[in-house]
């Protein structure tokens, strides 16, 4: 990444009272922040049904003396003041989970601290961020021009078949279209990487049907399952290059079809994920899969000796790419305040909430909020916070340094 030239300001912004007040708090609040975290990870989230965590995270933003609502996609917006005109900093955090706890007690805390339990790091951590932040510009007399220019937004639709949804519609359909200078994205705890490029990608539902029977006395039959899982083997079984930029990935995810062991399926569905750094490679996996859809229909049909079936292929979400430049004011003040703070961070490319201000050209980074987490997607997901107020400072650092060259 080479070396990043310090901000000749920055020592005098960090050691200045209403900044170290503001550390204090954060120190001197940390088990509330950590309360906060457990309870809206309580509040199940899955994908397309955040509303009640999002009601919940609107209340407590209002508790805190923001203005908080819910938006038309589902989005909750908040502003410290009556400015409602812009430009702003959108400090913003998904509230969906690819998971969703199924009691209260799936979510817990260990007695060494560790939060447990589906989405307690993608992104509880993210959320609980979006609070402690929101709290400190309150409590912080010298936070209050940094208010002035933020909007806190904890967005639907980021995991899954969710498409990015609620950022797409803060980008290009709501009242903030157009009055966000920066975006800073909080997803995860991890400090180590700046995702300031945006990895696309394509996912597809693949059905197959037909006419369906007895296992004994339609035997013969066409098989919709037979040909799904001839044309997963299909495609799996290319020998693609990975090695060499630019990279990309495939996954079935999903697979689904079949009543019961002794009748022929109707029909039988599967979900895939393709994604690349690069829109060409994207077109060309993309191209392989209906093929092997083809070839598998033909082989199936082939050797049936009864009935036909067909298959229908799906887009059910695209993910735009884009990158940030390298020298653009956010990227620079992120990696500013990471040099100051010894923070070894490094660019990286991913799939987030960033994506789509990147595939508009606006500035958009997607960081961590420190802390310690991992197995995110599964059920035994954790995060500690042990360095979470690390990732608070260089967070506040950044707003200040965005701030400021926005006056």
């Amino acid at each position: 990444m080479g070396t990043v030239a310090q901000d000749p300001k920055l020592a005098a912004i960090a050691e200045a009272p209403g900044v170290r007040e503001c550390l204090s708090f954060f120190r001197r609040e940390k088990q509330w922040i950590t309360e906060r975290h457990l309870t809206l990870c309580r509040i199940a989230a899955p994908t397309f049904f955040e509303q009640k965590r999002a009601e919940w995270m609107a209340d407590q933003l209002r508790g805190l003396g923001w203005r908080a609502e819910l938006d038309r996609a589902g989005n909750v917006v908040a502003y410290s003041g009556a400015e409602r005109e812009g430009p702003f900093i959108a400090l913003t955090a998904h509230l969906d989970t690819v998971l969703a706890p199924r009691n209260l007690e799936e979510v817990h805390v260990t007695p060494d601290g560790t939060l447990h339990g589906p989405g307690v790091s993608d992104n509880g951590a993210g959320l609980a961020t979006l609070l402690a932040v929101a709290a400190a510009v309150k409590a912080c007399p010298e936070m209050a021009q940094i208010g002035s220019k933020l909007v806190i937004i904890a967005n639907v639709g980021e995991e899954g078949e969710g498409n990015l949804s609620g950022m797409r519609y803060l980008c290009r359909q709501s009242p903030l279209a157009g009055k966000v200078k920066s975006f800073l994205v909080l997803d995860g705890p991890s400090l180590d990487h700046i995702t300031a490029q945006a990895l696309a990608s394509r996912r597809f539902d693949v059905a197959f049907s037909g006419p369906g029977g007895h296992s004994w006395s339609d035997y013969g039959t066409a098989n919709p399952i037979h040909a799904l899982s001839r044309a997963i083997t299909l495609f799996s079984d290319q020998k693609l290059d990975n090695t060499n930029s630019p990279r990309f990935s495939f996954n079935f995810g999903v697979v689904e079809g079949g009543a019961s062991v002794n009748s022929i399926p109707a029909s039988a569905r599967v979900k895939i994920d393709i994604r690349s750094e690069s829109p060409a490679r994207i077109t060309e996996l993309t191209n392989l899969l209906s093929a092997c859809v083809e070839q598998a229909l033909e082989i199936e049909n082939g050797r049936a000796a009864s009935g036909r079936i067909s298959a229908k292929i799906k887009e059910i979400g695209a993910r735009p790419g884009g990158a940030l430049a390298s020298d653009a004011p956010l990227l620079t003040a992120v990696r500013a305040v990471d040099s100051y703070m010894g923070i070894r961070s490094r660019i990286d490319c991913a799939s987030t909430d960033a994506n789509i201000p990147l595939s508009m050209g606006l500035q958009a980074v997607s960081i961590g909020t420190g802390g310690q987490g991992g197995g995110a997607h599964t059920p035994a997901e954790w995060y500690h916070p042990d360095g979470r107020e690390t990732g608070l400072k260089r967070l506040l650092l950044t707003l200040y340094l965005l701030q400021r060259d926005m006056e």
